[in-house]
């Protein structure tokens, strides 16, 4: 669906970035702008900025910026057409033909096409549980002790016995067998034709954190194998960057999620009352799936079972979320293995007193590392005591490893000097115990000529944004032309268009750019840092340097085309004469 322009820009202006903005991140003011943690990468240092004025993010990290449709669709995995929807609805702004914009979505984007047929399949299945071919997967799930108001909350269904029950009702629905494949519904081979990817199991629905079917899990009823299936990745499904419940947890307003293995606990969970589960969706933790989190809650509850393999995902968890800055702490189900086994055996207020007894991560890793030494031998002791003191350089601040030196001096029985002079010894020796050392200014580009001439048109541009009256100033000088990098030239153009007019609006000129990677690139522009220059002859020699850059720049750059292209010719001379002139201007910044 095509939407005007003008009703694009109306919905971005009645959409104020930073209030959209700390609706998903934590934003904390200082000075013009407002500063989180990037929720596009992991990091512990805040380098996000939302800016109020130029109604634009960046991260000064990874790169990522843009205006407020740009957030939405990157955080959101909306397309663009999705973020205006969204944006509009919060602001109360009426879209024509909302409903033929839903149809030209299903048939002309591909996204829209496999939400749409994962949307379809659910109900299929959904509906097949609740007939006599569903009867033994609703014999199961009631055999788990699920309540029917908990199976339509989570919307489970079953697959039938035979091989292409759902990929003949799809067709039915007019889906094409190419479709129902990339959806990863059906498979197709010699011997078999097109047939159900799921078939003799009960279906779990696996939604984004908008509601969206994007694919599905399925439990085999009796032994055949494999016990749990997940659809392939797709489009619109990445196993490493969902989770399975999060859809529902993150509206739970608890302060905390709590993560486990698999469907069925996070099932067993909410029907018990803790609506902040959510699982991990057939593969380990990731970095994708912490850095999602961390969009919601600062605590982490690791609630893997308590076998051996439970174990070591947890403390591979443990070292992730660490890294994404996230608080993680570990529950003790013993006797038993899993959350589901747990509840049912000593209930929900026994799950909730585990719960609020959830064990720090790093003594979790401690107690984990005491079983390997025998604390009544003094050799195996001191060996342990100096594991202790090498895990303690792991942290990197220094209020926060004094803490836990304290801690673990007092709960292993290590005077706390001692503890702090090993811990000392260590990091001397091995570098450890050093605070991150992080680039101040985003990622750090090559120094290269043809870099070099693409910073001064940043900054020129920054500047102009900065400071628009210097554009009265300059304009004699400079033009868009000048601009060589195709991106920036764009963006001078309509720069200096807004300027004559008497408007800075950068926001307003990332909608010029439907590509990601562009809108991207030109929040960078806006967003180049100058250097803090006091002393205004200073300034005004800085800014003079950078004008004369881009135009010795322009010059130099049609003076090679002159060869092939008659027509920069004049843009040469021009240009010379310009260059001239600007070397013996003095342009004030007052």
């Amino acid at each position: 669906m095509y939407y005007p322009d003008e009703l694009v820009e109306e919905i971005r202006t009645k959409n104020d970035i930073v209030d959209v903005i700390s609706g998903y991140v934590r934003l904390q003011k200082k000075g013009s702008s407002h500063f989180g943690l990037c929720p596009f990468h992991n990091e512990k240092s805040p380098s996000f900025s939302v800016s109020q004025s130029k109604q634009m993010f960046y991260c000064f990290g990874c790169g990522a910026g843009g205006n407020v449709f740009t957030f939405v669709m990157e955080y959101e995995n909306y397309s663009f057409q999705e973020a205006v929807q969204s944006l509009a609805k919060r602001a109360g702004v009426a879209l024509p033909d909302e409903e033929q914009g839903d149809e030209a979505r299903r048939r002309d984007g591909k996204r829209a096409k496999l939400l749409a047929i994962n949307k379809e399949a659910a109900r299929y299945f959904y509906y097949q549980l609740r007939t006599g071919n569903g009867q033994a997967g609703y014999e199961y799930l009631r055999s788990r002790q699920l309540s029917d108001e908990t199976i339509k909350k989570f919307g489970l269904g079953f697959a039938n016995m035979t091989g292409n029950d759902l990929v003949r009702y799809l067709k039915s629905k007019g889906y094409e067998d190419a479709l129902v494949q990339e959806a990863g519904l059906a498979a197709f081979d010699e011997k078999h034709g097109m047939h159900d990817k799921f078939w003799n199991r009960v279906m779990f629905p696996i939604q984004d954190v908008n509601h969206r079917v994007i694919g599905f899990g399925g439990r085999v009823m009796g032994d055949g194998k494999p016990k749990y299936l997940n659809s392939p990745e797709t489009m619109i499904f990445d196993k490493s960057r969902n989770l399975y419940g999060l859809n529902l947890a993150r509206s739970s307003r608890k302060n905390q999620i709590i993560l486990c293995e698999g469907y069925m606990d996070v099932i067993a969970m909410h029907q018990a009352g803790f609506t902040q589960a959510a699982a991990s969706l057939g593969t380990a933790f990731t970095e994708g799936q912490a850095s999602l989190l961390r969009r919601y809650v600062q605590e982490v509850v690791l609630a893997y079972d308590s076998d051996g393999a439970g174990i070591r995902a947890a403390l591979r968890a443990i070292g992730i979320l660490r890294e994404a800055g996230l608080t993680g702490k570990v529950l003790n189900m013993e006797p038993y293995k899993d959350p589901d086994e747990f509840i049912k055996n000593r209930g929900r207020e026994a799950f909730e007193e585990r719960i609020e007894g959830a064990e720090n991560t790093f003594f979790f890793e401690l107690r984990m590392l005491q079983r390997e030494y025998d604390l009544e031998d003094p050799e195996a002791k001191t060996r342990f005591h100096r594991v202790i003191a090498k895990k303690l350089c792991g942290f990197s601040e220094e209020v926060e490893r004094e803490n836990y030196i304290q801690a673990a001096a007092d709960r292993y029985q290590i005077g706390f000097q001692n503890l702090r002079k090993l811990v000392y010894s260590y990091a001397s020796q091995t570098g450890l115990a050093k605070p991150i050392d992080r680039p101040k200014s985003g990622i750090r580009k090559k120094d290269t000529p043809e870099e070099g001439r693409r910073r001064s048109q940043r900054f020129l541009l920054t500047w102009l944004v900065e400071e628009p009256s210097l554009y009265a100033k300059i304009k004699k000088y400079i033009t868009p032309e000048d601009f060589t990098e195709e991106l920036y030239k764009r963006i001078a153009k309509k720069l200096f268009e807004d300027l004559e007019g008497g408007v800075v609006n950068p926001a307003s000129i990332i909608s010029l750019f439907s590509d990601e990677e562009e809108q991207r690139r030109a929040a960078e522009v806006f967003n180049t840092r100058l250097k803090e220059i006091s002393g205004n002859k200073e300034r005004e020699k800085a800014f003079h340097d950078i004008i004369l850059a881009v135009k010795r720049n322009s010059y130099e750059h049609f003076s090679s085309q002159l060869g092939s292209d008659v027509a920069a010719l004049s843009q040469v001379i021009a240009g010379k004469k310009a260059l001239e002139e600007l070397s013996k201007t003095h342009i004030s910044l007052d």
